[in-house]
């Protein structure tokens, strides 16, 4: 069992920066995947950004180029630098991880608000 403990979020003014980082408690054997969806308002839940503990990243279309994740094994954390943060942005994120190719192996934060306003 995995637990996920997210923080970071907030409120922000458009053009500005919000880092999301994401603890893991627990184990999942194997290769994993783990990093950040967000649900905004009017559409289904969305990738962000995600790295497997092997470092390879995958990043949403709206947002590559101007987020950047990372991923610490030894501290089991993840970490999600947002800049150029555009009010499109605003949503609920969540933190997520996964065995590779295993959906029924998952766990999700609860989510963190993130809020692009002027």
């Amino acid at each position: 069992q995995v637990q996920l403990l997210e923080s970071g979020g907030g409120l922000v003014q458009p053009g500005g920066s919000l880092r999301l980082s994401c603890a893991a408690s627990g184990t999942i054997p194997g290769a994993t995947v783990m990093g950040w969806f967000r649900q905004v308002p009017g559409k289904q839940r969305e990738l962000v950004a995600t790295v497997t503990s092997g470092g390879t990243t995958d990043y949403g279309d709206s947002v590559q180029g101007r987020f950047t994740i990372t991923r610490n094994n030894y501290k089991n954390t993840v970490d999600l630098q947002m800049d150029s943060l555009r009010p499109e942005d605003t949503g609920v994120y969540y933190c997520k991880i996964q065995r590779r190719m295993t959906p029924a192996m998952a766990a999700w934060g609860q989510g963190i608000q993130v809020t692009v306003s002027s």
